[in-house]
């Protein structure tokens, strides 16, 4: 997915600044442009996925001209970031892990005493340590 974003050019005592006015409350800095706009592809996907995780609605990109338009951002310089799509997707997927027998043990006993599955334990838990060291979306190929 491709969204506008709006870069606040910076100077020599201020950085970038950077906006992605469809996700709203989206922005980020950088002391160079390139550092801005990576920042900014970063909290996007920050944004996307708790955003998903707290059962919300991702909106659909503006056309650069529609933000170009704003007021809000008259003088600013504008470009467009990409949000890796698969952040959207909660297709299930199987996978293998190997376990130690002890620690499948202490794992399968912990899911049962939660009301869990396996599979639904290790996913909460997952998603409960993201949330609270706030690293958010990471995907890597």
């Amino acid at each position: 997915m491709r969204y506008p974003i709006a870069i606040e050019i910076g100077i020599d005592t201020a950085a970038y600044g950077v906006v992605v006015p469809d996700l709203p409350g989206c922005f980020s800095a950088g002391d160079t442009l390139d550092e801005a706009v990576t920042a900014a592809e970063e909290a996007a996907a920050v944004w996307v996925d708790a955003t998903l995780d707290a059962g919300g609605a991702i909106p659909a990109a503006s056309l650069v001209e529609a933000i170009q338009a704003n007021p809000d951002y008259a003088g600013w310089t504008f470009g467009v970031i990409t949000v890796d799509p698969a952040l959207l997707d909660d297709t299930v997927e199987r996978v293998n892990i190997t376990l130690p027998r002890r620690v499948l043990l202490r794992l399968d006993a912990q899911a049962r005493a939660a009301g869990e599955s396996r599979s639904g334990y290790i996913a909460h838990l997952t998603m409960t340590r993201a949330a609270s060291s706030g690293q958010g979306a990471q995907h890597q190929d």
